[in-house]
């Protein structure tokens, strides 16, 4: 049974950094087609990076290249997505994706809110 576990994300500033990975089980991260997708809010979801099985090589998205890098570990069995100089229009729900015997494989998600603001903090005022 294939797992595929995101975890890394949160709330970041503009140009700030941040690394999300993925967890895998049932699937070796370094020989199979990896990826990385996002969701925006009220939009579909977006293809940002893939890497290929061994040394095949990697693909982004036009609005990622250059400050995202997708990489792997296989000691680790995980996948990984190094985004720098993070822009609002990054704000969404990371994926990691796998393709394995014809099938492919998502994680849960990880949120990723790229922000000036914090996240609030809830008031109640109760007699």
């Amino acid at each position: 049974q294939v797992q595929l576990k995101e975890s890394g994300g949160g709330l970041v500033q503009p140009g700030g950094s941040l690394k999300l990975s993925c967890a895998a089980s049932g699937i070796t991260v370094v020989t199979s087609h990896m990826s990385w997708f996002r969701q925006a809010p009220g939009k579909e979801r977006e293809f940002v990076a893939r890497i290929g099985p061994g040394g095949s090589g990697t693909s982004y998205v036009d609005s990622v290249k250059g400050r995202f890098t997708i990489s792997r570990s296989y000691a680790e069995n995980t996948l990984y997505l190094q985004m720098n100089s993070l822009e609002p229009e990054d704000t969404g729900t990371y994926y990691c994706n796998g393709f394995y015997r014809g099938t492919q494989h998502w994680g849960q998600g990880t949120q990723l809110t790229v922000s000036s603001w914090g996240q609030g903090t809830q008031v109640t005022v109760s007699s």
